[in-house]
């Protein structure tokens, strides 16, 4: 039924009567940034349930960053929310909705982080969403937001997410949002026999998706990709077993020679876009990566985050093996082959990105060095490389990082 919108306007003694549709009202703005963001980053990058492509189109992500990041809301990248807290990358948020696939008659448990955003994903596939935020201001707004948003499956509670939320319990699917470095005890009690559970475990800046499944009381484990979540507050965090040293930073797996799970991807770095682990040629070992794209604008990319005192470590000095062929830039200036060091402070505001390149062209392997200033204020930074948006085929191998400290 279409509803209809009367004005009554008197102009030169005539009553104009305008009937407007709703099919004439202003549409959503950002609904073609939504679909443009389902098929960029998750269509083409390997997400493929129907469903869950379906409630990603659907939910308002800009709704559930600040109004600064609105613009943003639509991009590949993890956005800040406040309290040392961000909203997960689309990608991230669909391989692990997918991983799970919701049912419509599953009674789900999401472990947030503040946004809200996942939980709202959720409320369009499950039959109830139960979420726990970890932080008292982000649940607070996020309850607000996912009910002015009229999700009235999803309930919100703020707490320790990692004693579950036994009243409501079993739960056939939990999905966890923050990386603890053990499975916790009270979510295995609380999930459904024959229920799964997705969950990123590991160090601080060292994290790798697991999928959990629940059969005769124990968990089947199945190891997928790396991730990087941001470190989690409260007491599971302070009482981590292995802590960051941000006084001594170091490079995991700059050779490439580790793959635990031989899923191709190298180990210890995340978020990896068409990415390659080569096997023949490498000058080092017995792997290199290969970073292949052929679309300017698409991301063919790895990323590695660390603990770094910039009050401590005054410079980096980066030394690697570099090959490439027909590479060349994409179309906006900052879509530049090469190494970029993002650099963030206490509370995870940007305090300065150095680049290392451009590289460019064609050439055989040649070593590359370069040093680069740490700001002092640092206390965490993101490494990135890779095409980043350029095209062409770039490989790396034998990458090394030497330390050099303040005086």
């Amino acid at each position: 039924m279409i509803h209809r919108t009367q004005f009554r306007l008197v102009f030169g003694g005539l009553l104009v009567l305008l009937c407007l549709s709703e099919a004439a009202q202003p549409q959503d703005r950002f609904e073609e940034a939504r679909k443009q963001m389902v098929q960029r980053w998750l269509r083409d990058e390997g997400i493929s349930n129907r469903r869950v492509l379906q409630a990603m189109t659907k939910v308002p992500r800009h709704e559930f960053v600040t109004r600064t990041h609105q613009r943003s809301a639509y991009t590949d990248q993890a956005l800040p929310i406040g309290h040392r807290q961000t909203i997960s990358p689309p990608f991230i948020v669909g391989y692990m909705t997918e991983s799970i696939d919701p049912q419509p008659t599953d009674k789900v448990l999401e472990i947030g982080t503040g946004s809200g955003y996942q939980a709202a994903v959720l409320g369009e596939l499950a039959d109830e969403v139960y979420t726990i935020e970890i932080v008292k201001p982000l649940g607070e707004s996020a309850a607000r937001r996912l009910k002015a948003l009229d999700y009235e499956n999803v309930h919100v509670k703020v707490g320790d997410g990692y004693q579950g939320w036994p009243e409501h319990a079993p739960f056939d699917k939990i999905i966890v949002t923050c990386s603890p470095e053990k499975v916790p005890i009270p979510l295995v009690q609380q999930l459904r026999e024959g229920g799964t559970m997705i969950i990123p475990l590991g160090e601080r800046y060292q994290q790798v998706f697991h999928l959990l499944k629940k059969k005769d009381g124990k968990l089947e484990q199945e190891r997928l990709i790396p991730t990087l979540f941001v470190p989690m507050t409260g007491i599971s965090e302070n009482n981590r077993e292995k802590l960051p040293d941000p006084k001594n930073p170091e490079l995991v797996n700059g050779s490439f020679e580790h793959d635990d799970n031989d899923d191709g991807r190298a180990d210890g770095w995340h978020y990896q876009r068409q990415t390659t682990l080569e096997t023949r040629h490498a000058p080092h070992g017995k792997r290199c990566v290969t970073f292949e794209n052929e679309e300017p604008g698409r991301l063919a990319q790895m990323l590695q985050g660390m603990a770094i005192d910039g009050r401590e470590i005054a410079r980096l000095r980066f030394r690697m093996a570099i090959r490439m062929e027909n590479v060349r830039r994409g179309r906006q200036r900052f879509q530049q082959p090469g190494l970029v060091m993002h650099f963030y402070d206490d509370i995870r505001r940007p305090v300065g990105e150095i680049s290392i390149g451009p590289w460019l062209g064609s050439q055989d392997w040649e070593v590359y060095s370069q040093t680069i200033v740490v700001p002092p204020r640092t206390r965490e930074a993101v490494i990135r490389m890779g095409l980043n948006g350029g095209t062409g085929t770039l490989s790396i191998d034998n990458i090394q990082m030497e330390l050099a400290r303040r005086q």
